[in-house]
């Protein structure tokens, strides 16, 4: 039987609160919440455990480079450096989070911070996996399946032009700073300007410190270690600019598309999330499809390699010009191209921190850094990284395209090669522009280094 109370309707007011305005227990929402606070993309309570568990599998000396022990070490290293940089006034407006996580690491690698275990595993997990290059493969693929076909053309015959000019200023300039600083020019240029803009450590320093003992009838050793510094210090100027550029960007909207080459296209990765469908069916991105999508990177990489092993081409480069050319001929349906956004959203996300504390620990000498961190160095080092990329600036916006994006472009040509393209790019936040910083790193450093070497013997003989 209905009581008067009930009777009375909602109008009623009652003493007891509703279930949902009752304080809840930390028992479970308090516990989601806590969740909900990351380092990165680790969650708290998660973060706090690994962290335990690393330094008693550390303990007992039980740290191994297997998969998933290194997915625990690069993550937690990774992130942690990134979030310590991006909480800095003024340094995180200017890509802190990628300097910290990249170069954070050789410091503490050099002081003996990191446990020697620790070290050894992740050295040996990243050279004997090489996943920097199925870093690179992903975002390639990635960026180029979702740039217009009619823009991608257009964009790689336009970049050339900012790259070349920025290039031959950037070595006048830098060498003239360099002979008004009493290094003089011979010195300046060779070994200084010139190994900025050779593409990196394995592709640019190596080559160019056994094409000049060769000519020079020195210990390639020795030259090695003077071409190195520049290389590494270039690098970070790179990134310290690039990560300046974005600010700009953010400040003056006109001068960036924010990752488009050109104005009025649709080179950029679309970013809602509604946009990842089949553009024929409108049905949401299935599993297989992704996976499917990664499968086709990982391929193109592997048909990068054996040109690489058959005609001499740069695995990086052969898979971008593969990549271009599926593109071009509509080899990759839509809905594949879709998953390869869907990958490369979940490559930049989940692997840009942890791979730049990978390639701080196991391929950037702190020692090497800091043999360049001379006044004169330094100021014809600066001189030189911000040449080019002014240079790119404004050839960029004279030639029609968004002048910090090419600037970007450029400052990818002074950086350390691969690992120093995802640095830039992710403090240029910028990602998408991985194609264009292949060819300015890749081509330009080869050209450079080509170009270099024969004009040495010419002076030597």
């Amino acid at each position: 039987m209905a009581t008067e109370a009930q009777r009375a309707g909602p109008s009623h007011q009652t003493t007891d609160p509703p279930l949902s305005a009752q304080p809840a227990g930390f028992w479970p929402q308090g516990w989601w919440k806590l969740l909900d606070w990351k380092i990165g993309i680790i969650p708290v309570p998660l973060y706090v455990v690994l962290v335990v568990l690393l330094a008693i599998l550390t303990i007992e000396k039980e740290v191994k480079p297997d998969l998933p022990t290194m997915m625990v070490v690069l993550a937690i290293g990774g992130f942690t450096c990134a979030e310590i940089g991006k909480r800095i006034p003024v340094l995180r407006s200017i890509g802190a989070g990628a300097i910290f996580a990249t170069f954070i690491p050789s410091a503490l690698v050099y002081y003996h911070v990191i446990p020697e275990p620790i070290e050894k595993s992740i050295v040996s997990f990243t050279k004997f996996t090489n996943f920097l290059y199925l870093y690179i493969a992903t975002i390639i693929v990635g960026s180029i399946l979702g740039m217009d076909r009619k823009v991608l053309i257009q964009g790689f015959v336009k970049i050339f032009v900012p790259l070349a000019l920025g290039s031959v200023a950037a070595a006048c300039v830098g060498t003239l700073v360099g002979v008004l600083l009493g290094k003089g020019a011979y010195h300046t240029f060779f070994f200084i300007v010139v190994p900025i803009m050779a593409g990196g450590v394995g592709e640019g320093a190596i080559p160019l410190s056994i094409g000049y003992a060769a000519i020079l009838g020195q210990d390639q050793g020795q030259l090695f270690a003077q071409v190195l510094p520049p290389v590494m210090l270039g690098s970070l100027t790179a990134i310290v600019f690039a990560g300046t550029l974005n600010y700009v960007g953010k400040r003056k909207p006109h001068l960036t598309g924010n990752g488009r080459l050109q104005p009025g296209t649709d080179d950029i990765l679309k970013s809602k999330d509604q946009d990842v469908k089949d553009e024929h069916g409108g049905s949401h991105m299935d599993v297989e499809t992704i996976a499917a999508a990664g499968l086709t990177a990982v391929t193109l990489y592997l048909l990068g390699v054996m040109l690489h092993h058959t005609v001499g081409l740069p695995a990086p480069v052969a898979m971008l010009f593969l990549a271009v050319v599926a593109k071009l001929a509509q080899a990759v349906s839509p809905h594949l191209q879709a998953g390869g956004f869907v990958v490369y959203k979940f490559v930049r996300v989940s692997m840009t921190y942890p791979l730049l504390f990978a390639i701080g620990v196991a391929m950037t000498p702190w020692s090497e850094l800091m043999a360049a961190f001379t006044i004169v160095n330094l100021i014809i080092i600066v001189s030189t990284v911000f040449t080019i990329m002014s240079v790119g600036f404004v050839v960029g916006k004279l030639m029609g395209m968004y002048p910090i994006e090419t600037a970007v472009v450029n400052a990818c040509h002074s950086g350390q090669g691969g690992t120093g393209d995802v640095a830039i790019l992710t403090a240029a936040d910028r990602m998408q522009l991985m194609p264009f910083a292949q060819i300015a790193t890749r081509i330009g450093g080869a050209l450079t280094v080509t170009g270099v070497l024969i004009v040495m013997r010419m002076i030597a003989h």
